[in-house]
């Protein structure tokens, strides 16, 4: 279920000094992207910004709290918006792999002035229980009852839905779920107040997959091309057979 059986089509096996001119060659081209990566990085850190006007309000572990207590004292917070709607039996797989990267990040970004919280529209009890399950410790709160998802595209109403095309990743399309992923970054200033600078959405996200990263390297890559959908390998880590 976990694993590929596809059969891999060997390329050609070389001398060692054929495969290092085969090797540098593309190191050429990695160098390349690199550098076009670094940027596109440049350019999205001079997008403009949106001030955000509404109060928003999460149910926290410890009470409630607002977005810009999210910040937890640090001026630049990342919210990971996990598909786990009200009444879910439990998160989303494809969510949930993304969160298995989370919790070895939350240090480092603390130590850059960067805050990483997820939220989703499940009522709390519902995240904590799966939050346990899966033992996880990053922070993550609900939104339940405020317009946090909507406002950031990613719940959509019944309504919506029965249209046939929602808004999401910055056009109408075709969405198979009431809850959608994404990432939205906002800054804080003291004097200023908060505001929105990014938002990513879909293949967006694949920056933040470093088992994706890791695939990339073998020779089999990803290993997706005969599957029903590109993630349909991906289960919860307490439900795969090996593991």
């Amino acid at each position: 279920m976990a694993s590929s059986k596809m059969d891999l089509q060997h390329p050609k096996i070389v001398s060692q000094a054929e495969w290092l001119a085969a090797r540098k060659e593309h190191l050429t081209k990695e160098k390349e992207f690199t550098r076009l990566r670094d940027e596109l990085s440049r350019q999205r850190r001079e997008l403009p910004w949106e001030k955000v006007e509404k109060q928003y309000v999460f149910d926290a572990p410890n009470g409630k709290e607002t977005l810009a207590e999210l910040f937890a004292g640090r001026s630049q917070l990342i919210v990971y918006h996990f598909m786990f709607g009200p009444g879910w039996k439990e998160g989303c797989p494809s969510c949930s792999f993304i969160a298995d990267h989370f919790d070895g990040a939350t240090v480092h970004l603390a130590n850059r002035d960067v805050m990483l919280a997820v939220v989703s529209r499940a009522p709390l009890t519902e995240i904590e229980a799966f939050k346990n399950r899966m033992g996880w410790r990053f922070k993550w709160v609900s939104s339940y009852g405020s317009d946090f998802n909507q406002d950031y595209h990613v719940s959509f109403t019944k309504d919506e839905l029965a249209k046939g095309k929602v808004y999401y990743n910055y056009d109408m399309r075709e969405f198979p779920s009431e809850e959608a992923p994404g990432a939205s970054v906002f800054y804080k200033d003291g004097t200023r107040g908060l505001f929105h600078s990014y938002s990513s959405y879909g293949r967006g996200l694949d920056i933040l997959l470093g088992v994706y990263n890791f695939l990339d390297l073998v020779p089999k890559g990803r290993d997706e091309g005969g599957l029903a959908y590109t993630m349909s390998w991906v289960r919860h880590h307490d439900r795969y057979e090996n593991g």
